[in-house]
């Protein structure tokens, strides 16, 4: 028998000696880590199968939270919104516009906050938004704010049509061309208000808790963009009026002192007087010209965060005695200036009490073009102090002229002997501020009445006809309007100040 021989029969008694296996054996041998191994991986398809039908599909009946992503839509809380929104889609009897329904629900958790601050813009309002704060923009310049379902006037901007038309801080808007306007955000009524240059826009307004509405048309124009004008005055005194905080208006600031020192200033106004702010960046500059190096310009108070406290650098300083104007209209950047200058540089404020905006504002963009601006922070006077919804008082009170605060008269209406009305008593007043004796201010236009607005449109070579109405009804205002401002008592206080301080 040769090798191979020997091999296999060595091959075949091997096999022929196995021990039996029993029955079971027959089938596939599975180590022990390999059978556990196989019965996860089964769970974990069974909950993959799970989770598909439960998810996906018209039908689906559950939502997938996952609280460790910020981003995800399925978060818990959102349960109620999701389920609300199913049966919107499902159940209501039109078609839904999901668009609105999306920017509604934002819209409602703005609102919801209770802050007239904080909002929602959609992408058109986003635009006319950044149209705004970049260049100059056509409307009719005026900051406004909504509270309680209400729109206001913080404060009308400087030579824009709104001032020209006389709508005052703290003015409720109640409708736009006869649209009531009430429960609207802010932005909604900007949408409406806004317009083309040359085309008109009709306000109801309400002024003070007792009067009756009146309507006030007003022209839209472009509204300038600069922010800071210079003049100076007798005995050296330099009046820098600041209307607003743009991104442009330090350097105007800078522009307007290099002018008033050349010209010999000796001492300085500073008037942000129905200046409704703007951006924080320039406030914190602008004090910094006013305050001594090191000292407190103002605290920052970020969510859940001591304050910071931004003191004043070493760099360029105004060098002469300042007094500053203030009013209910100045607010936001123009409290931050405020605050510094008296509490940091004893510079005595003269008017009436700011209107109180303590609170700082954040515009975040969202993907589809739409903007968040929330209040993300507080800001403290340089002491310490929260002005939000007190204001800053002034360290000498000066009141507007009762007849600043007088409505607006529609030169439409037309007035003449005989009739009694709300808008003839304002003229009347009007009347007897600019030098006129109109009689008994009564709201009854009698003789006296058509007497005192004959020599008017004589003074102006109107037609003499005794008849208030356009032409003359203008004139009569921008009379008004040229009175307050020569004969500003706030302005004039601020001059008798400084001067005693220059002596």
């Amino acid at each position: 028998m040769d090798e191979k021989e020997k091999n296999d029969v060595r091959n075949e008694e091997e096999q022929n000696h196995q021990p039996q296996q029993p029955p079971a054996s027959r089938f596939i041998k599975i180590k022990p880590f390999s059978f556990v191994m196989l019965i996860f991986g089964l769970v974990l398809a069974t909950a993959a199968v799970t989770f598909f039908a439960l998810t996906t599909g018209e039908d689906k009946m559950v939502e997938v939270v996952n609280p460790q992503n910020p981003n995800s839509v399925d978060r818990k809380e959102f349960k109620k919104l999701y389920e609300a929104y199913d049966q919107l889609k499902k159940t209501y009897y039109d078609e839904i516009d999901e668009t609105a329904i999306i920017d509604g629900a934002i819209n409602g958790m703005i609102e919801a906050l209770g802050d007239p601050f904080s909002d929602y813009l959609n992408e058109e309002e986003t635009r006319q938004l950044n149209e705004s704060i970049s260049s100059s923009f056509e409307g009719i310049g005026a900051e406004i704010r909504e509270m309680n379902g209400y729109i206001s006037i913080v404060s009308p901007i400087k030579n824009s049509p709104a001032e020209k038309s006389g709508l005052l801080p703290n003015d409720v808007i109640t409708a736009v061309d006869g649209q009531s306007i009430q429960g609207m955000s802010s932005s909604e009524a900007v949408l409406l208000i806004r317009g083309e240059k040359g085309s008109t826009v009709t306000l109801t307004i309400k002024r003070g808790d007792h009067s009756e509405p009146f309507d006030v048309e007003i022209k839209r124009d472009v509204i300038p963009i600069e922010t800071v004008y210079a003049k100076m005055l007798d005995n050296g005194l330099a009046h820098i009026h600041i209307t607003s905080f743009s991104e442009h208006t330090y350097e105007e600031l800078l522009t307007a002192l290099d002018e008033m020192e050349q010209q010999g200033m000796k001492g300085l106004i500073v008037d942000v007087r129905q200046n409704p702010g703007g951006r924080l960046d320039t406030a914190i500059d602008i004090s910094d010209l006013f305050v001594e190096e090191g000292k407190n310009l103002f605290q920052y108070e970020g969510k859940g965060l001591t304050p910071e406290v931004y003191v004043a650098s070493g760099g360029r300083k105004v060098n002469v005695p300042v007094t500053m104007i203030i009013d209910d209209g100045s607010a936001s950047a123009s409290e931050i200036l405020a605050g510094a200058l008296k509490e940091s540089a004893n510079v005595p404020l003269i008017g009436i009490k700011t209107y109180g905006k303590g609170t700082v504002q954040t515009p975040k963009d969202l993907d589809d073009g739409s903007n968040l601006k929330l209040t993300t922070a507080k800001w403290l006077t340089p002491n310490g102090n929260w002005i939000h919804e007190k204001g800053i008082e002034p360290d000498i009170e000066v009141p507007y002229p009762s007849y600043a605060m007088l409505p607006y008269i529609d030169p439409s209406m037309e007035m003449k002997t005989g009739m009694v009305s709300p808008s003839i008593k304002a003229a009347e007043e009007m009347l007897s501020a600019i030098g006129y004796d109109p009689g008994d201010i009564d709201g009854l236009y009698d003789e006296h009445t058509e007497a005192a607005v004959k020599s008017l449109q004589k003074k102006l070579s109107l037609p003499e006809n005794g008849i208030l109405l356009g032409e003359t009804t203008y004139s009569l205002m921008n009379e008004l309007r040229n009175k307050i401002e020569t004969d500003d008592p706030q302005l004039k206080k601020a001059e008798e100040v400084l001067l005693k301080e220059i002596k």
